[in-house]
């Protein structure tokens, strides 16, 4: 069992910078890919970025490329995800999320447990 809290959300202007970050409890955080999801008003729930247990497996959405950093902390049990050059479409609440097993996977279905969100907002 995994517990995952969000934390760092907020309001932002456009071109500005946010840190998310999600603790996870347990002891076997290093077991766990984690993933960055997110999902706007009105819309389907999207992939965001994930990473491997080690952190060295990363994968991006397209539209994230360049702007977001994903990593982690296994030392802290702690997962972040890095978002600059924010932008209007990027308004969302972002929930991170645990999967047990190896492969890193972009399908949210795929993901074991879930935290409560946290919400974005990037102002025009």
């Amino acid at each position: 069992q995994v517990q995952l809290v969000e934390s760092g959300g907020g309001l932002v202007q456009a071109g500005g910078s946010l840190r998310l970050s999600c603790a996870a409890s347990g002891r076997t955080f290093e077991s766990y890919v984690m993933g960055w999801f997110r999902q706007a008003p009105g819309k389907e729930r999207e992939f965001v970025a994930a990473i491997s247990g080690s952190g060295r497996i990363t994968k991006y959405f397209d539209s994230v490329k360049g702007r977001f950093t994903i990593s982690r902390d296994n030392a802290k049990n702690t997962l972040y995800l890095q978002m600059n050059s924010l932008r209007p479409e990027d308004t969302a609440v972002y929930s991170c999320a645990a999967r047990a097993g190896s492969y890193t996977s972009i399908d949210d279905s795929r993901y074991d447990y879930w935290g409560q969100g946290t919400q974005v907002t990037v102002s025009s």
